[in-house]
């Protein structure tokens, strides 16, 4: 069943999210659907998934998701993802900013019966808002950004000194 059940999330944010279809909604969520990250003020049922793809929509009109990797585990599965998109509308009372901005995240259903029945969802909100300019960067994120550096305790492969990873 994992494979089904992989298309079936798949479906959500192929034809929810990327065409906006609200209409998958009731064919792929069960009634007794709970979003276990449903953001404040909205419903963690069916119409609380439709009003926040919807919402995600208005505000980037060309919002388009990719799936990076999927893993199916019992009735679980695991989507790493990634969005992107112009932000051209107000989202939970955050203005319009006509900027783009890419965010990854890891959503996970729970599917049972080819309906997905619970859904625990974490994306990059604050990198996000960053991006869209609705907060300032971290102070030090413009000098790191402009000098790339080696991890921590690890010399960067091919400089002198430097060795193999074990």
């Amino acid at each position: 069943m994992s494979e089904q059940d992989k298309a079936v999330s798949r479906r959500v944010i192929e034809e929810g999210f990327n065409k906006g279809n609200l209409q998958i909604v009731d064919e792929v969520i069960a009634v007794n659907y709970v979003n276990h990250s449903a953001p404040p003020g909205l419903p963690p049922d069916r119409e609380g998934i439709k009003a926040f793809i919807g919402m995600y929509r208005a505000a980037f009109p060309d919002l388009h998701t990719i799936i990076n990797d999927q893993i199916a585990e019992g009735d679980q599965v695991v989507t790493r993802w990634t969005a992107e998109g112009t932000n051209m509308g107000n989202l939970f009372g955050m203005p319009s900013t006509g900027k783009h901005a890419t965010i990854n995240g890891i959503l996970i259903d729970r599917v049972v019966g080819a309906k997905i029945v619970e859904t625990w969802n974490s994306f990059v909100q604050l990198g996000m808002m960053q991006q869209l300019g609705l907060i300032p960067p971290a102070p030090n994120a413009q000098a790191s950004a402009a000098k790339p550096s080696a991890p921590a305790g690890r010399p960067e492969m091919g400089q002198p000194g430097s060795r193999a990873p074990m």
